[in-house]
């Protein structure tokens, strides 16, 4: 092979892995979503305060955007997981907890308990392109906000409510693999060697 044509592509390979390496847009990025109606955590929290222990009715619920048979991302809380979360701790006597959650209790079947999910986050990739694409280091950046609500429902009627969440999601997930594109045979021959 001709010497300049050996160096021309010498050239040509460091260049472009010179320019890869810099080249951030390359990386994947995604979103998860939970569909809701609406944009942020404030927009979620604001309507779920409007919402009135032993007045809102399901009806009106539909109006502030929870609507208990088509939302999604909806879970029904069976009973036995709903004195799980909802009796209060042996030290506690029953008469001194919230009595929406009391009536609940009390109800027993008759009273259903719903858990909103709701959330928009984006991940990034962040770094080095050539690092992520070989599998040395990977940085996912992720960025958004995640709503939860909890409604107590006895004929027709909240008995209580409460929500949280994270108002804003930021945070950087960093996987480093000193063997790069071996790491993962290396892990799979650990697991065969334990077999």
């Amino acid at each position: 092979m001709n010497p300049n044509a050996l160096i021309a592509r010498s050239i040509v390979f460091v260049g472009s892995f010179m320019l890869l390496a810099g080249c951030g847009s390359l990386l994947p990025r995604g979103n998860s979503e939970q569909p809701s109606g609406f944009d942020t955590f404030e927009a979620a929290a604001q309507a779920f305060d409007k919402v009135v222990a032993y007045g809102t009715t399901v009806e009106q619920l539909k109006t502030l955007g929870f609507d208990l048979q088509s939302s999604p991302n909806l879970t029904l809380i069976s009973y036995p997981q709903l004195t799980g979360r909802l009796a209060p701790d042996r030290g506690v006597p029953f008469d001194a907890i919230d009595p929406g959650i009391r009536d609940c209790i009390v109800a027993r079947l008759a009273c259903r308990v719903y858990e909103f999910h709701l959330a928009r986050e984006t991940s990034r990739r962040e770094g080095s392109f050539m690092l992520d694409f070989l599998n040395f280091r990977r940085e996912t950046r992720v960025t958004g906000w995640r709503f939860e609500g909890l409604l107590a429902v006895r004929d027709g009627v909240v008995l209580f409510r409460s929500h949280g969440g994270e108002a804003r999601t930021d945070r950087t997930d960093r996987r480093v693999n000193p063997l790069g594109p071996l790491q993962g045979a290396g892990e799979g021959a650990g697991g065969l060697l334990v077999r």
